[in-house]
């Protein structure tokens, strides 16, 4: 500037207004070449954005990583990094600060590294044929993973990895702001569609369940998803992994499966032959026997179809589809059997002394039908074993109040007898050592946590249920997880609830009572208390604060007595009210793309859910209305007496 100044002369004022020309331009020729707007992930577009072309003074040094811009497929990343006078000193100083850029350069490049494709991913890809002019984003979930024929033994398309595997895509509704729903099942078969892995970009979903739908970020201008790389991690791949199997899991269905043919054969015969001296009674000993022959061929028709699935995807596979096939025939050697039979019979045969007058009267239509009949009747045992469990917990819930509980302990009492527990533990339908469980349910927003809190608070002998600890008590828990046998997860889920967790957890506390009140009195001379006096003084009561899930769960829970306590309000008004004051003290969180309004308008339509389930399930016996908590206090312990 200051030899400009003293070339161009002049007075002060002159020098003073082309001291700010030149500051002037210094400053644009920065903002231009140095400081480009930096973006992590450019909206997914076709083309790349206009506002990623930077133009360099050429008076100025240009920095090789002032723009990099990537564009694999059809997915470009547009990124550029500033070029401040500090980054320009840094890059041209000595070794060592060149080697510090080096390993920031790798870190970053580290970070931005992008991940393998897997089973279940949300991604975006690419439709032509979207009606519009540039094409169509649209997402979807990968289905299947495949190798390209061929591909294993190129030499060409081996170091990239790309034109190496080919993905099976089904899409996803967008049903708007930013969510994308799964189609209904029949439309879900025509959303399917291939592409090559690197055609296809990961998507960072979030599935919430309140709108039952993933939420995907989207650029605000156009609307687009945005990718959360280019495209995937190709080089490397090696193909998705396979699924852990748990041996003694299959085993257990193996032997299930086992029984289950011998049980469905069993009752085909049984069946059949019910049948065959219903007929005999009203139709006499021919149609009988015809009857009979019929449920027979309908029994080898169901053992030959287990023998179709048990060679399902082995090596003998094929052979046992031939094998299985010859159950179409059945109905076919019926009734030549029985053609045949009436022909042996001559003038004793039902077609009388005139015998057959072409090949379609050589059996009756009454044989024809009570044929037919029996080789359909191994469908009736298979109805009536689907349905009875429908039936039977619909008797149950539709006793009310007491009556319904006694129904189902009736039937966990029949239950533990075919178990093959003893008879004195199964004396009365509702058995002696039943462990009672408060039960304390009702919607979300009514209070139920801190009544449960206060109760066991101020009542010592009621105890909430034992957790399983993930940081304490790892293997466990691992192990309970893989099994599916955790009732109920806390919202962070390291604490899981299981059966034994219920079930133990008041035996557990007297125990402990018990040796802490033996502590106290040791060395001391006590008259000996009588052993039913000591257990009503140590005597405890696990109560669960449940939702609705977890009582569905509980009710069936083996070798428990619920004693069920709803808990609600009068009005909706006051639910929305209570849900509202949640979301604002933080209680109830709010995922990113909600409103509290969506918020209070799902949970609203679940509470109208589990009231309904708590008015027809018929589990609960008492009522009460949290309107004023010490008054719903005193209605608690009244019920909770109940459990003594």
């Amino acid at each position: 500037v200051q030899v400009t100044m003293t070339k161009l002369g002049g007075g002060a004022a002159e020098k003073r207004q082309s001291l700010a020309v030149l500051l002037l331009l210094s400053c644009a020729s920065c903002v231009v070449s140095g400081f480009t707007p930096s973006s992590p992930s450019a909206p997914f577009r076709n083309d790349p954005l206009p506002s990623t072309k930077v133009t360099h003074n050429r008076h100025l040094p240009r920095s090789p990583s002032a723009v990099a811009t990537t564009a694999v497929g059809r997915f470009p990343l547009h990124l550029s990094a500033p070029t401040t006078r500090l980054h320009q000193t840094a890059s041209s100083s000595s070794g060592s600060d060149r080697g510090y850029n080096r390993q920031g350069d790798e870190l970053a490049a580290k970070q931005r590294d992008p991940p393998y494709p897997k089973i279940g991913d949300c991604v975006c890809f690419y439709d032509v044929d979207g009606g519009q002019a540039d094409g169509q984003a649209l997402v979807g979930k990968i289905s299947l993973i495949q190798r390209i024929l061929g591909s294993a033994n190129s030499k060409n398309d081996g170091d990239d990895g790309t034109k190496q595997w080919l993905v099976e895509i089904t899409e996803l509704e967008d049903v708007g702001d930013g969510y994308y729903a799964e189609y209904p099942s029949r439309k879900r078969r025509n959303k399917r569609s291939l592409r090559n892995l690197e055609d296809i970009a990961p998507v960072a979903a979030s599935f919430v369940r309140t709108e039952d739908a993933y939420k995907v970020p989207t650029d605000a201008g156009t609307g687009r998803p945005i990718p959360l790389a280019p495209q995937y991690k190709l080089k490397g791949y090696g193909g998705p992994s396979a699924v852990p199997v748990n041996r003694d899991v299959v085993q257990d269905d193996l032997e299930r499966y086992a029984d289950l043919k011998i049980k469905l054969l069993r009752d085909a015969f049984l069946a059949g032959l019910a049948g065959a001296l219903i007929t005999d009674l009203a139709r006499g000993l021919d149609d009988a026997i015809v009857y009979f022959s019929g449920a027979l061929a309908g029994v080898g028709y169901l053992f030959f179809l287990t023998i179709k699935t048990d060679t399902l995807g082995s090596d003998g596979g094929k052979l046992g589809k031939d094998v299985s096939n010859f159950r179409f025939v059945l109905p076919v050697v019926l009734l030549v059997g029985i053609a045949i039979r009436n022909l042996a019979l001559g003038d004793a045969s039902p077609l009388g002394s005139t015998g057959p007058t072409n090949i379609f009267s050589t059996v009756t239509q009454e044989q024809f039908a009570c044929a037919m009949i029996g080789f359909l009747t191994y469908r009736i045992p298979l109805f009536v074993g689907q349905l009875a469990p429908v039936f039977g917990d619909s008797a149950g819930s539709l006793l009310p109040g007491s009556a319904g509980m006694a129904f189902q302990m009736a039937q966990e009492a029949k239950a533990a007898r075919e178990a093959g527990e003893t008879a004195d533990d199964a004396d009365s339908p509702f058995g002696k050592d039943l462990t009672p469980v408060l039960l304390v349910c009702g919607p979300p927003g009514t209070g139920t946590s801190s009544l449960v809190q206060r109760l066991i608070a101020e009542d010592e002998r009621f105890v909430p249920p034992k957790l399983v600890d993930r940081v304490n008590d790892p293997a466990n828990f691992e192990r309970l997880d893989n099994r599916e046998e955790f009732l109920k997860l806390d919202g962070s889920g390291r604490y899981g609830l299981t059966a034994q967790g219920v079930l133990t957890a008041a035996a557990s506390a007297e125990a402990e009572a018990k040796a802490a009140a033996a502590a106290e009195a040791a060395g001391e001379e006590e008259e000996e208390e009588d052993s039913t006096v000591a257990d009503n003084k140590f005597g405890k009561v696990v109560v669960v604060d449940a939702d609705v899930d977890l009582a569905k769960k509980l009710r069936k829970l083996p070798g428990s007595r619920l004693i069920g306590v709803w808990v609600g309000l009068d009005s909706m008004d006051k639910f929305e009210a209570n849900l509202k004051k949640q979301i604002e003290s933080g209680e109830l969180v709010v995922p990113e793309g909600e409103t509290g309004e969506s918020i209070v308008r799902a949970k609203v339509k679940e509470i109208v859910q589990n009231i309904e389930y708590g008015v027809v399930s018929g589990m609960f016996e008492f009522t009460i209305l949290n309107d004023d908590i010490d008054a719903s206090m005193i209605e608690l312990r009244r019920a909770a007496e109940y459990c003594f």
